[in-house]
Protein backbone atom coordinates (compact mmCIF):
# COMPACT_ATOMS: atom_id res chain seq x y z
CA UNK A 1 0.00 0.00 0.00
CA UNK A 2 1.60 3.65 -0.82
CA UNK A 3 -0.45 5.53 2.20
CA UNK A 4 2.16 6.33 4.83
CA UNK A 5 1.20 3.90 7.29
CA UNK A 6 -0.21 5.20 11.04
CA UNK A 7 3.06 2.88 12.86
CA UNK A 8 2.48 4.76 16.62
CA UNK A 9 1.94 2.12 18.77
CA UNK A 10 0.11 2.74 21.55
CA UNK A 11 -0.35 0.32 24.80
CA UNK A 12 -3.59 -1.30 27.10
CA UNK A 13 -4.24 -3.21 29.66
CA UNK A 14 -6.76 -5.60 28.98
CA UNK A 15 -7.36 -8.78 31.89
CA UNK A 16 -7.18 -12.20 30.08
CA UNK A 17 -9.37 -14.83 31.61
CA UNK A 18 -8.54 -18.18 31.74
CA UNK A 19 -10.58 -20.26 28.91
CA UNK A 20 -14.52 -21.58 29.52
CA UNK A 21 -16.59 -23.13 31.42
CA UNK A 22 -16.78 -20.10 33.36
CA UNK A 23 -16.90 -18.98 36.96
CA UNK A 24 -18.83 -16.58 38.39
CA UNK A 25 -17.39 -13.30 37.59
CA UNK A 26 -16.26 -12.62 41.41
CA UNK A 27 -14.55 -15.72 40.96
CA UNK A 28 -12.69 -15.81 38.37
CA UNK A 29 -8.68 -15.61 38.85
CA UNK A 30 -7.89 -12.91 36.36
CA UNK A 31 -4.17 -11.77 35.66
CA UNK A 32 -3.20 -8.58 34.32
CA UNK A 33 -0.84 -8.65 31.15
CA UNK A 34 0.93 -5.54 28.82
CA UNK A 35 -1.25 -6.03 25.96
CA UNK A 36 0.45 -4.27 22.92
CA UNK A 37 -1.55 -3.06 19.56
CA UNK A 38 -1.56 -1.11 16.27
CA UNK A 39 -4.36 0.40 15.39
CA UNK A 40 -4.28 0.06 11.84
CA UNK A 41 -4.93 2.47 9.08
CA UNK A 42 -6.06 -0.34 6.61
CA UNK A 43 -9.66 -2.71 6.27
CA UNK A 44 -7.31 -5.50 7.56
CA UNK A 45 -7.91 -7.32 11.01
CA UNK A 46 -5.67 -6.40 13.96
CA UNK A 47 -3.59 -9.32 15.10
CA UNK A 48 -4.59 -10.85 18.05
CA UNK A 49 -2.25 -13.34 20.09
CA UNK A 50 -4.02 -16.56 21.02
CA UNK A 51 -3.91 -16.76 24.22
CA UNK A 52 -5.64 -12.79 24.11
CA UNK A 53 -9.19 -14.68 23.02
CA UNK A 54 -10.56 -14.09 26.55
CA UNK A 55 -10.47 -10.22 27.81
CA UNK A 56 -12.57 -8.37 30.41
CA UNK A 57 -13.34 -4.93 28.48
CA UNK A 58 -14.03 -1.78 31.24
CA UNK A 59 -17.18 -1.24 29.67
CA UNK A 60 -18.87 -4.45 30.49
CA UNK A 61 -16.74 -5.92 33.89
CA UNK A 62 -19.38 -8.32 34.88
CA UNK A 63 -18.87 -10.88 32.23
CA UNK A 64 -15.62 -11.73 29.83
CA UNK A 65 -15.28 -11.26 26.15
CA UNK A 66 -14.74 -13.74 24.04
CA UNK A 67 -13.19 -13.48 20.61
CA UNK A 68 -15.54 -15.44 18.24
CA UNK A 69 -13.94 -16.10 14.70
CA UNK A 70 -15.80 -18.73 13.23
CA UNK A 71 -17.85 -17.21 10.15
CA UNK A 72 -20.24 -15.16 11.25
CA UNK A 73 -22.52 -13.47 8.39
CA UNK A 74 -25.50 -12.34 10.88
CA UNK A 75 -25.82 -8.27 11.48
CA UNK A 76 -25.07 -7.31 14.97
CA UNK A 77 -25.36 -3.57 16.03
CA UNK A 78 -21.83 -2.79 18.59
CA UNK A 79 -22.76 -2.67 22.13
CA UNK A 80 -19.18 -0.03 22.24
CA UNK A 81 -19.76 2.55 19.26
CA UNK A 82 -23.42 1.52 18.23
CA UNK A 83 -22.75 1.04 15.05
CA UNK A 84 -23.29 -2.04 12.69
CA UNK A 85 -20.99 -5.09 12.44
CA UNK A 86 -20.43 -8.25 10.72
CA UNK A 87 -18.32 -11.49 11.04
CA UNK A 88 -15.55 -11.67 13.61
CA UNK A 89 -16.23 -9.86 17.16
CA UNK A 90 -15.66 -10.08 20.58
CA UNK A 91 -18.81 -11.48 22.47
CA UNK A 92 -20.42 -11.93 26.08
CA UNK A 93 -21.53 -15.42 26.62
CA UNK A 94 -23.60 -14.62 29.16
CA UNK A 95 -25.73 -11.87 27.69
CA UNK A 96 -26.00 -9.83 24.66
CA UNK A 97 -23.27 -7.54 24.54
CA UNK A 98 -20.91 -7.38 21.05
CA UNK A 99 -17.90 -5.38 20.76
CA UNK A 100 -16.03 -4.91 17.25
CA UNK A 101 -12.47 -6.10 17.36
CA UNK A 102 -11.45 -2.39 17.24
CA UNK A 103 -13.92 -1.09 19.51
CA UNK A 104 -12.70 -3.73 21.90
CA UNK A 105 -9.00 -2.96 21.35
CA UNK A 106 -8.95 0.88 21.35
CA UNK A 107 -6.24 2.08 22.67
CA UNK A 108 -6.61 4.66 25.30
CA UNK A 109 -5.53 7.82 23.21
CA UNK A 110 -4.02 8.24 19.60
CA UNK A 111 -1.42 10.61 19.26
CA UNK A 112 -0.49 11.82 15.78
CA UNK A 113 -3.56 10.17 14.15
CA UNK A 114 -3.22 10.86 10.24
CA UNK A 115 -6.87 12.31 9.98
CA UNK A 116 -6.24 14.77 12.93
CA UNK A 117 -2.46 14.48 13.73
CA UNK A 118 -2.09 18.50 15.43
CA UNK A 119 -3.71 17.57 18.75
CA UNK A 120 -3.61 13.83 21.13
CA UNK A 121 -7.06 12.04 20.62
CA UNK A 122 -8.41 10.38 23.51
CA UNK A 123 -10.79 7.42 23.83
CA UNK A 124 -14.11 8.20 25.03
CA UNK A 125 -16.85 5.26 26.18
CA UNK A 126 -19.59 7.50 26.13
CA UNK A 127 -20.27 10.48 24.01
CA UNK A 128 -22.18 13.79 23.75
CA UNK A 129 -25.24 13.79 22.85
CA UNK A 130 -26.02 14.99 20.01
CA UNK A 131 -22.39 14.93 18.67
CA UNK A 132 -21.55 13.54 15.09
CA UNK A 133 -18.03 11.73 13.56
CA UNK A 134 -15.72 13.80 11.54
CA UNK A 135 -15.64 11.93 8.86
CA UNK A 136 -18.75 10.04 8.23
CA UNK A 137 -20.72 12.43 9.62
CA UNK A 138 -23.02 10.12 11.13
CA UNK A 139 -24.13 10.70 15.35
CA UNK A 140 -21.31 9.44 17.91
CA UNK A 141 -23.26 7.39 20.54
CA UNK A 142 -21.05 5.68 22.23
CA UNK A 143 -17.26 5.05 21.72
CA UNK A 144 -15.23 7.61 19.94
CA UNK A 145 -11.72 9.46 20.09
CA UNK A 146 -12.33 12.77 20.79
CA UNK A 147 -10.07 15.86 20.62
CA UNK A 148 -8.05 16.44 24.10
CA UNK A 149 -7.46 20.50 22.90
CA UNK A 150 -10.09 22.60 24.66
CA UNK A 151 -10.95 24.55 21.94
CA UNK A 152 -11.00 21.55 19.24
CA UNK A 153 -14.23 19.70 19.04
CA UNK A 154 -12.81 16.94 17.11
CA UNK A 155 -13.77 13.71 17.26
CA UNK A 156 -14.93 10.16 14.97
CA UNK A 157 -15.85 6.38 15.75
CA UNK A 158 -13.33 3.52 16.51
CA UNK A 159 -14.16 2.78 13.12
CA UNK A 160 -13.27 5.64 11.20
CA UNK A 161 -10.26 6.02 13.35
CA UNK A 162 -9.02 3.14 11.15
CA UNK A 163 -9.16 5.38 8.03
CA UNK A 164 -5.46 7.13 6.73
CA UNK A 165 -5.06 9.91 4.20
CA UNK A 166 -4.77 7.29 1.54
CA UNK A 167 -6.07 3.79 1.18
CA UNK A 168 -6.60 1.09 -0.98
CA UNK A 169 -10.14 -0.63 -1.06
CA UNK A 170 -10.87 -4.30 -3.14
CA UNK A 171 -14.18 -2.34 -4.69
CA UNK A 172 -11.35 -0.22 -6.45
CA UNK A 173 -8.07 -0.63 -7.99
CA UNK A 174 -6.63 2.03 -7.60
CA UNK A 175 -5.17 4.31 -4.22
CA UNK A 176 -8.15 7.03 -2.60
CA UNK A 177 -6.98 10.14 -0.93
CA UNK A 178 -9.36 10.78 1.83
CA UNK A 179 -10.58 14.94 1.13
CA UNK A 180 -12.34 16.41 4.62
CA UNK A 181 -14.90 19.05 4.78
CA UNK A 182 -12.57 22.05 4.97
CA UNK A 183 -9.78 21.30 2.17
CA UNK A 184 -9.13 19.94 -1.46
CA UNK A 185 -12.84 20.65 -2.64
CA UNK A 186 -16.57 20.10 -1.45
CA UNK A 187 -16.87 16.42 -0.41
CA UNK A 188 -20.75 17.23 -0.40
CA UNK A 189 -20.67 17.56 -4.09
CA UNK A 190 -19.20 14.59 -5.08
CA UNK A 191 -21.59 11.48 -6.01
CA UNK A 192 -20.62 8.14 -4.48
CA UNK A 193 -19.66 5.61 -7.11
CA UNK A 194 -21.07 2.97 -4.19
CA UNK A 195 -24.45 4.20 -3.02
CA UNK A 196 -24.32 6.72 -5.85
CA UNK A 197 -25.41 9.94 -3.91
CA UNK A 198 -24.61 12.57 -2.45
CA UNK A 199 -23.94 13.09 0.75
CA UNK A 200 -22.23 15.00 3.71
CA UNK A 201 -18.96 13.76 5.77
CA UNK A 202 -15.23 13.23 4.58
CA UNK A 203 -15.04 11.38 0.93
CA UNK A 204 -12.28 9.14 -0.71
CA UNK A 205 -10.81 10.33 -4.10
CA UNK A 206 -9.32 8.50 -6.64
CA UNK A 207 -5.91 9.85 -7.55
CA UNK A 208 -6.21 8.11 -10.74
CA UNK A 209 -10.11 8.39 -12.38
CA UNK A 210 -12.84 9.68 -11.09
CA UNK A 211 -14.08 7.10 -8.84
CA UNK A 212 -15.05 8.64 -5.19
CA UNK A 213 -15.92 6.79 -2.07
CA UNK A 214 -17.87 8.25 0.66
CA UNK A 215 -16.12 7.74 4.11
CA UNK A 216 -19.51 6.42 5.60
CA UNK A 217 -19.74 3.82 2.61
CA UNK A 218 -16.31 2.62 3.15
CA UNK A 219 -16.80 1.82 7.07
CA UNK A 220 -18.84 -1.10 5.81
CA UNK A 221 -15.44 -2.60 3.82
CA UNK A 222 -14.04 -2.28 7.93
CA UNK A 223 -16.60 -3.88 9.73
CA UNK A 224 -17.12 -6.73 7.97
CA UNK A 225 -20.51 -5.88 6.47
CA UNK A 226 -19.11 -5.98 2.93
CA UNK A 227 -16.88 -9.07 3.70
CA UNK A 228 -20.10 -11.01 4.39
CA UNK A 229 -22.51 -9.77 1.62
CA UNK A 230 -24.69 -7.52 3.98
CA UNK A 231 -25.95 -3.91 3.50
CA UNK A 232 -26.33 -1.66 6.23
CA UNK A 233 -30.11 -1.12 7.03
CA UNK A 234 -31.18 2.62 6.12
CA UNK A 235 -32.65 4.07 9.48
CA UNK A 236 -36.14 5.87 8.42
CA UNK A 237 -35.63 9.71 8.25
CA UNK A 238 -37.07 11.23 11.39
CA UNK A 239 -38.52 14.39 9.30
CA UNK A 240 -39.82 12.61 5.98
CA UNK A 241 -41.81 10.20 8.83
CA UNK A 242 -43.20 13.08 10.06
CA UNK A 243 -44.36 14.57 6.60
CA UNK A 244 -45.74 10.80 5.70
CA UNK A 245 -47.71 11.04 8.89
CA UNK A 246 -48.86 14.15 8.40
CA UNK A 247 -50.03 13.43 4.98
CA UNK A 248 -51.83 10.50 5.97
CA UNK A 249 -53.79 12.79 8.76
CA UNK A 250 -54.46 15.23 6.02
CA UNK A 251 -56.14 12.97 3.68
CA UNK A 252 -58.04 11.08 6.59
CA UNK A 253 -59.34 14.28 7.08
CA UNK A 254 -59.70 15.27 3.56
CA UNK A 255 -61.70 11.89 3.03
CA UNK A 256 -63.48 12.25 5.89
CA UNK A 257 -65.00 16.02 4.69
CA UNK A 258 -65.72 15.17 1.17
CA UNK A 259 -68.15 11.62 2.30
CA UNK A 260 -69.58 14.23 5.05
CA UNK A 261 -69.80 16.57 1.93
CA UNK A 262 -71.49 13.87 0.01
CA UNK A 263 -73.60 12.45 2.74
CA UNK A 264 -75.11 15.66 3.41
CA UNK A 265 -75.52 16.56 -0.25
CA UNK A 266 -77.61 13.61 -0.80
CA UNK A 267 -79.55 13.88 2.26
CA UNK A 268 -80.11 17.71 1.05
CA UNK A 269 -81.33 15.79 -2.79
CA UNK A 270 -83.76 13.36 -0.87
CA UNK A 271 -84.99 16.30 1.20
CA UNK A 272 -85.80 17.91 -2.14
CA UNK A 273 -87.28 15.57 -3.76
CA UNK A 274 -89.44 14.37 -1.15
CA UNK A 275 -90.80 18.52 -0.93
CA UNK A 276 -91.39 17.88 -4.52
CA UNK A 277 -93.55 15.21 -3.93
CA UNK A 278 -95.53 16.50 -1.31
CA UNK A 279 -95.78 19.94 -3.32
CA UNK A 280 -97.36 17.38 -6.43
CA UNK A 281 -99.26 15.52 -4.33
CA UNK A 282 -100.70 19.02 -3.27
CA UNK A 283 -101.79 20.60 -6.18
CA UNK A 284 -103.31 17.12 -7.93
CA UNK A 285 -105.66 17.14 -4.32
CA UNK A 286 -106.64 21.17 -4.97
CA UNK A 287 -107.44 20.33 -8.94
Amino acid sequence: MSTKSFRKYHSMELQASPPPPYQSPTALRVFKKSYSFEFPTSPQPPTIRPEDQIIHHPSHQQHPLVRLTTTLPNLFTCSGCKDYGAGKRFACQQCDFQLHEFCALSPPSLDNHPLHPQHLLLFNPKSKQGAKCDICNKPTKGFAFCCSAAACSFQMHPCCAMFSSEMKFSVHPHSLKLISTSGGGDPAGFVCSECKRKRSGWVFRCTVCDYHLHAVCAKDMINGLQANGIKAPVKPNKLASAVRIASMVITQFIGGLVQGIGEGLGQAILQDAMRGRRFVSIRRRAA
